[in-house]
């Protein structure tokens, strides 16, 4: 039985707990260790995702039972157009629906609030695009992202239309 509830500030240690889990399998074979570490410091410090919410991205977390499954956020980015910043689920639920169920939570929250569109960002070597596609987003651009520190993120930017 899964559910889903909101975050705040508080959960920032959870929100890090399994951002330092699920990092390390999703992107080890795709980043260099140190590109890992520097994006995780750049976006996963406390200080950084307290201004993420303080921006307005919408944190919840995801279980499975009572135990913490994964973790997602997202944001209006412009009129009618939002965004998942983050979708990121412990492996040992991948492949049980947590990440459909998890988007069509998101989807339900924002088109009652005007959505048109739900976007995202993926590596282009990262296979979730193909979750993505299979839950009706398709590349809308490619894009690459200067990061700092010399590195880049090479991306595929994805829409869902609502």
């Amino acid at each position: 039985m899964h559910s889903i509830r909101n975050a705040s500030v508080a959960d920032i240690p959870l929100i890090r707990e399994l951002t330092f889990t699920v990092w390390p399998q999703t992107y080890s074979h795709l980043l260099s260790k140190e590109q890992l570490d520097y994006m995780l410091d750049m976006m996963y410090s406390p200080a950084s995702l307290e201004k993420q919410i303080d921006e307005g991205a919408q944190f919840i977390i995801v279980y499975e039972n009572e135990t913490p499954a994964g973790f997602a956020s997202y944001q209006e980015i412009k009129p009618s157009v939002y965004k998942l910043n983050k979708l990121y689920i412990l492996q040992t639920q991948q492949g049980k629906g947590t990440g459909k169920l998890t988007i069509n939570h998101i989807i339900s929250k924002i088109k009652p609030k005007g959505a048109t569109a739900l976007q995202l960002q993926v590596n282009r070597k990262n296979k979730a695009q193909h979750f993505y596609k299979k839950m009706g987003f398709e590349i809308i651009e490619e894009a690459d992202f200067d990061i700092g520190n010399g590195y880049q993120m090479n991306d595929y930017v994805m829409e869902k239309k609502l």
